[in-house]
């Protein structure tokens, strides 16, 4: 067993105990005080060594749930432009952002998935460079359209704050 998959298996088995903690010991704080059962938890046997204080398990309940760079994203639906409308959109940005996004993409890889700058080895439609960086969104991102739009948008709220001011950029320098 690989170490991404051991954690994961690690993961989600604690994800699931502590689940299943909390739900008995909300079971046992909605019986009350003058419950008869002081102590459910340890009489089921998941608690050996005394009882489970309450605080540990509601910060413990709320741990996000790792991610691999190894998931695969199912491919976007529709065109290319139509997602990446949506994607940014749902960030917050508005449809003044979405028109230079449109126009820094046009520019730059004409939406084409698999569109490669030949003597900068820019990839995809974002043109990240190098290219391999966009596997920090996922491993099928030679292919993906939805993995590309997400590590571009991420990129330019990261670097840029907007498409608009990327796409200034990008006109005063000929790169973004």
């Amino acid at each position: 067993m690989n170490r991404t998959s051991f954690r994961g298996v690690t993961a989600a088995f604690i994800s699931a105990a502590i689940l299943a903690t909390a739900g008995v010991v909300g079971t046992a704080l909605a019986a009350g005080p003058d419950s008869t059962n002081k102590n459910p938890v340890a009489d089921r046997g998941l608690a050996p060594h005394g009882p489970i204080r309450t605080a540990t398990v509601r910060r413990t309940a709320v741990l996000p749930e790792r991610v691999s760079r190894s998931v695969r994203r199912p491919a976007a639906l529709g065109d290319p432009r139509t997602v990446a409308h949506a994607l940014l959109l749902r960030r917050g940005w508005s449809e003044g952002q979405w028109s230079c996004l449109d126009a820094l993409w046009t520019r730059e890889s004409h939406w084409q998935v698999q569109a490669t700058n030949g003597r900068s080895g820019a990839y995809g439609i974002p043109q990240a460079l190098p290219a391999w960086k966009m596997a920090a969104m996922g491993s099928d991102w030679r292919t993906n359209a939805l993995t590309q739009i997400e590590w571009g948008l991420w990129y330019i709220g990261r670097s840029y704050g907007s498409p608009c001011n990327a796409l200034s950029h990008s006109d005063r320098y000929g790169y973004y």
